[in-house]
């Protein structure tokens, strides 16, 4: 098992409410039986969650993310082009209207597996 780089263990501890919220929903295989990974590292970034197989990065934005928009626009392309698709939502919406934010995950979940 590969260890957790330290920059992900402690991303992983303090989470956000956001990330704790979508993260009661996406693992143990509850949607659509696929595995997700929580501060997991993909090459020089730490993705918020990622299911290997369906290929699939989901990116939680707050605040920050405001004023890196070309940073995280960079970091989106990077991945893309190591094969995986990313989806980025705000964290706002994730508490405001978790219902539609796992509908869309659960969609590009069942898109990357070809249903």
């Amino acid at each position: 098992m590969k260890r957790l780089t330290p920059v992900a263990r402690i991303l992983r501890r303090d989470r956000t409410e956001a990330e704790a919220r979508l993260w009661r929903y996406l693992r143990n295989r509850q949607m659509e039986g696929a595995k997700f990974r929580f501060q997991v590292p993909v090459g020089p970034y730490v993705a918020d969650f990622l299911c290997v197989e369906a290929k699939l990065i989901v990116e939680l934005d707050g605040g920050q993310h405001n004023v890196q928009i070309e940073k995280d626009a960079a970091r989106t392309r990077a991945l893309e082009a190591a094969g995986y698709s990313v989806i980025r939502f705000w964290n706002e919406d994730v508490l405001a209207d978790t219902e539609d934010v796992l509908e869309m995950i659960r969609l590009a979940v069942l898109n990357a597996k070809g249903a």
